[in-house]
């Protein structure tokens, strides 16, 4: 299922924002603002998606491009969750 649009590029730097440890906010909460984007980013794309669909002037193009990066954003997504799932099962595995 295809859902909404995000910026790769805004995900990446997101990501790599979070994995960074600074002063102005935790872990969590970046990892939070990157999935807010995300989620921001597909509604946006569903919102195209709707209007084409309900036969409103739509660029093909846009509409396709949107469709796609949600896609790879969400494998991204999923990716990075699987990743961070496996680590923290190893982390759980070791013994003390």
């Amino acid at each position: 299922m295809r859902i909404g649009a995000v910026n790769n590029q805004e995900v990446l730097k997101g990501l790599q924002r979070a994995g960074q440890t600074d002063q102005s906010g935790d872990f969590a909460q970046q990892l939070t603002d990157v999935l807010k984007e995300v989620n921001d980013s597909q509604m946006e794309a569903r919102s195209q998606q709707e209007a084409f669909m309900t036969n409103q002037p739509v660029d093909y193009h846009d509409l396709m491009i949107a469709m796609e990066r949600a896609s790879t954003s969400m494998q991204l997504t999923m990716a990075v969750r699987n990743k961070l799932l496996e680590a923290y099962q190893e982390i759980t595995r070791m013994q003390v």
